[in-house]
């Protein structure tokens, strides 16, 4: 039987996980924004992408 909770994560308060998931998607919208000023088809500009992208995500793992 399963809680609902993700397997290995941790669990914050709602006011919590809603501040950390609103600073980690700015964080990774600054993230892509930096990767396509820096050239999106460089490898400078990939590399900060996918950091945007991974950064923007991190809060899928964290339970409520």
């Amino acid at each position: 039987m399963t809680d609902g909770h993700a397997p290995g994560g941790f669990a914050l308060s709602a006011r919590q996980y809603r501040w950390l998931d609103r600073a980690t998607k700015l964080t990774g919208v600054a993230l892509i924004a930096a990767g396509l000023e820096a050239g999106g088809g460089t490898t400078t500009g990939l590399l900060f992408a996918t950091l945007g992208v991974a950064c923007g995500l991190a809060t899928v793992f964290i339970s409520q």
